[in-house]
């Protein structure tokens, strides 16, 4: 196998993740034994077939290999409650998945890393403003999605993320607005989908993650 393709390989196996920062070249050279001429052909290699990107003055990063062949539809119905509902149907399936996944697969580097994130989760709710309790959702739900080690899950979660950010707002905004508080199922379930995971107990992980969106999903259908 040659050193492009072992380098592809750290990509589909999810070692490597989209939009994280390529090594460098000596981190490379001492990583794979292999001469700076034999990894910087490598490098080039997996420029030419788009599997890492490089800016002007930057490191080369990962890239996000779903985002040129898939367009979102809808993205500009954030605010429509039955689009809505969808996302959050959409999001039961993938999230599920995703905590399945990184249960069996993440390293213990990763749990450590899941479990600091959940920490400063729970401090961020704590006063934050309803935008900045989405965006630390959202976190911990990508941070679940890179440690599944899987490439196609953990691509299209940053695309599904990415895209639909003011649907996810919306939601909780509305239910917020509907029940005069940040709902208090949601904290714990989040609670229990770290719990699983760091259990490494994949059908509870998977369970309590779409467990997780469904009763989202029910505190919005009550604001129809």
């Amino acid at each position: 196998m040659s050193l492009q393709e072992k380098l592809e390989c750290r990509l589909l196996e999810g070692d490597w993740v989209p939009g994280q920062s390529v090594p460098s070249e000596r981190a490379l050279m001492q990583e794979y034994g292999a001469s700076r001429g034999a990894v910087r052909e490598a490098l080039a290699g997996l420029r030419a077939t788009g599997v890492i990107e490089t800016h002007q003055g930057g490191r080369s990063r990962c890239s996000n290999l779903l985002e040129p062949h898939l367009e979102l539809p809808l993205v500009g119905r954030g605010e429509d409650i039955e689009f809505q509902l969808q996302v959050l149907e959409a999001r039961a399936i993938l999230e599920g998945e995703a905590a399945w996944f990184a249960a069996q697969r993440a390293s213990d580097e990763e749990l450590e890393r899941l479990s600091h994130e959940y920490q400063r989760m729970c401090e961020r709710n704590r006063g934050e403003n309803t935008l900045e309790k989405a965006k630390a959702d959202l976190q911990f739900h990508m941070l679940i999605a890179q440690s599944s080690h899987h490439l196609l899950v953990c691509s299209f979660s940053q695309l599904f993320y990415s895209r639909y950010f003011n649907a996810i707002y919306s939601v909780l905004s509305r239910t917020l607005s509907r029940f005069g508080r940040y709902p208090d199922g949601i904290a714990q379930q989040h609670g229990a989908i770290h719990r699983a995971i760091q259990a490494r107990d994949a059908q509870a992980a998977r369970e309590r993650a779409r467990a997780h969106i469904l009763y989202t999903y029910d505190l919005l259908k009550q604001c129809r």
